[in-house]
Order: C-alpha cells, then structure tokens, then sequence
C-alpha cells in the first residue's frame, strides 16, 4: 500500500513538472495526452438536471442526416446539402448550440425567399500566387468559405501565405470550423466576416456595424490554439436561444430601441442592438475590432459594409477574408512551440484550483467529450418542436432519438 502511494505521489510530481518546466525541443505528443489524460479542463453544464431517460440525445450523425434531408428537400444540389449539414451539426456537437440546428429554419427561409441561391458556386474574379479575389454569387456561405479557405490552402502550401477576399457572401456560420480546415494541414488560418448591422456603440441609437467574428487558428503537437469570438458581447444567436428557453439576458448584452440597456430578449430582438465586446464602459474596443473587420472583409472586397449590408430578408452581399499562412517558412518547430505555448497559459497559477487557465478552444473540446460520454446532442425542447414542424412541411424523416 505504502509503496503504490508512493508511486502515485511520484507520477503526479512528474506530470506537474514536465508541465511547468519543459521546452518546445523535447515536447512530445504523448507528454500532451498525459495533460488531457488527467483531465484538468474544468466540467461546464451541457443543459438543465435531466435524468438520463428523460433526456432526448440525437447522435451528431443523425443530426447531420436530418439538416442533409431538409437542405435537399429544399432544393439545395446534394454536395452544398452536405457541407451544410456538416458545419450546422458541427456546431451542436462542439457546443455552439446557437449557430447549429437554431439557424436551420433561418437558411430555409433565405433560400425560400430568393436571397440566397443554393445552387451558386464561387468564381474567382482576378488572383495571383499569393492573392485571390473571389465572387459568392449570392450562394450559401458555408460552400463560398469552404472555397475560398481551400484556395487559400492551396497557395500557401506553394509560396507560404493565401490571401483570399471574397464578395456576395452569405451567413458562413461559425469562423473557426473554416481555421479548423488549414490545421488539420499543419496550416495557420484567419478568417473574419462582416454581418448585417446589430452593433450599436455607446451613445448611438440604431446598430452600424455587425456581429463582425473572426477566427485564428493554429495546430500544436496534438494541442492547439483555436480563438474565436465575435466582436460583439455575444452573436446574436445567444439571444435567439434564450428566447427558445424563455429567459431573460444579462445587462450589457443588448440594448432597447431607445438605446438604453434591457434584459428583456424579446425587446432586445426587437431592437436589434446588441453592445460592442467591452460593454458600455469599454465597448470602444469591441467597436473599433467590429470596424476593422469589417474594412478588411466588406470594404476590401468590394462587399457591403456597415450599414449598407441588408438584414434579414433582403440580399446580403456580405464580406469575407481568408488568409492560411503555413509555419514552415518561418521559425521552425512551430507545433512543438505553440504546445509549450499553451502549456505555460494553462499552468498559470490560479487563484482557485476549480477554475484553471483554459486556452481558446479547449471548452469546445470538453463538449466534444461531454457530448460522446452522454451518447449525444441534447436540444432543449423548443427546439426539437421546430424540427418536428420543419419535418412536417418539408415531409422528411423526423429527427431520430438514441
């Protein structure tokens, strides 16, 4: 007994060292899966108390079955159906319940009414080695970033950097599942967009800018750094899924039509003025973020910009940029750099132990994790009775629990 404690105490020290003190040249992959073996990533709620057999999981391929059926059904050719589904679903299953299967009915309606054409494809207006310029025609968001983010790959693989501006966009979801894209390739990605105004800065009554997210995404040795954030408080989808829920917003997400905060969301989804990232002492940070991104994807582009960009029911016409840098051409052993990287940002003494330092990404990987020890993704009601309806009206198989 005495000896398998002292083993035990041993094994422990040594993972706490090699954690604090190693350095990039001796980093392995195995040292990383010892951090994520032990667990250290705090425990974030997937949803209300349920009991197990009282919760409705839906598995992420029955999930991407479902948004496939409805996009078809649509009249959405099968190869955009299915990289819809893939990144709607992929939102659920990495926790952004409010980009995933909460904006199905959004896409439909936008096909529907003509904004959107399903059936467009990119076409690349003018580029060189390193450069693109790319026109959306008005097609899904998801297939022109998809695009754009490959051809970005594409050229930095041969000269070190891709830059790819693309116009006449649509909505592209979630910016770092396109990061996700140049990684898996060893790559560094950026991608931001602009979106229909729903920013409004401290003093001003009426939204000028977008939501405006950006990505940047980098690969370690089975590690990485994966920052995503819109330029707002939070997207307007935080809002749409309180309203699903039936409860009131934080102060300092959103303002009323009179300018003045609420916690009301329907007020605020009336409004449609959200505060920039920072609040009302700080959102000037937010607000210039917002406006930056939105000179380097709608302005750039030849795209819409700030209050030019047309809501929802109208034509978008929305600006985006892509850019892949590959890590290679500069100073090496990027990977195992960027893993010691984010060992020292995860080690930082903590004033309490339950809330340790987490690197931009890891929540999203503690969901995945959440999600495939539950058996699946758990929507709350209101949304499974959307897809009820949405199965009913374009007359596909309903959504099928585990």
């Amino acid at each position: 007994m005495a000896l398998k404690l002292c083993i035990s105490t041993a094994a422990n020290y040594i993972v706490k060292y090699l954690r604090a003190q190693l350095v990039p040249k001796i980093y392995s992959n195995n040292l990383y899966k010892i951090w994520r073996q032990n667990d250290l990533t705090p425990t974030y709620s997937t949803g209300n108390a349920k009991s197990k057999s009282e919760k409705k999981l839906v598995s992420f391929k029955e999930s991407k079955r479902f948004i496939y059926d409805c996009f078809v059904a649509s009249d959405v050719p099968k190869d955009h159906a299915k990289a819809m589904a893939g990144i709607l679903a992929s939102c659920d299953y990495r926790g952004i319940m409010s980009h995933g299967m909460n904006r199905l009915e959004m896409y439909m309606k936008e096909i529907k009414s003509g904004n959107t054409d399903p059936c467009a494809k990119p076409k690349i207006l003018s580029e060189t080695s390193a450069v693109a310029w790319v026109d959306g025609r008005h097609g899904l968001g998801v297939v022109v970033a998809e695009f754009c983010m490959d051809l970005a790959i594409k050229k930095a693989k041969k000269i070190g950097v891709g830059w790819v501006s693309a116009k006449n966009s649509n909505h592209y979801v979630v910016p770092a599942l396109y990061c996700l894209r140049a990684m898996k390739q060893g790559l560094i990605g950026i991608t931001m967009t602009n979106t229909s105004p729903l920013m409004a800065p401290k003093g001003a009554k009426h939204a000028i800018l977008g939501t405006n997210p950006l990505s940047i995404g980098a690969p370690g040795c089975d590690d990485q750094f994966l920052f995503d954030v819109a330029t707002t408080q939070v997207a307007l989808g935080k809002l749409e899924l309180a309203k699903r829920k039936g409860s009131t917003i934080p102060e300092g997400w959103a303002l009323d039509k009179e300018g003045k905060p609420t916690t009301d969301v329907n007020k605020a989804l009336e409004a449609n003025n959200l505060l920039p990232l920072g609040g009302l002492e700080f959102g000037y940070k937010g607000y210039g973020l917002g406006a930056a991104v939105d000179v380097l994807s709608g302005v750039l582009s030849g795209a819409t910009y700030s209050t030019m960009v047309g809501g929802r029911g109208k034509p978008k016409n929305l600006g985006q940029l892509f850019v892949v840098i590959d890590p290679c051409f500069f100073a090496p052993d990027f990977q195992q750099r960027l893993t010691h990287f984010n060992c020292l940002l995860r080690n930082c003494e903590v004033a309490d132990p339950k809330n340790p330092i987490l690197v931009p990404g890891d929540i999203e990987i503690k969901r995945l994790k959440q999600v495939e020890k539950a058996g699946g993704i758990e929507y709350t009601d209101n949304q499974l009775k959307t897809c009820e309806n949405l199965a009913n009206k374009l007359k596909v198989k309903p959504l099928q629990f585990e």
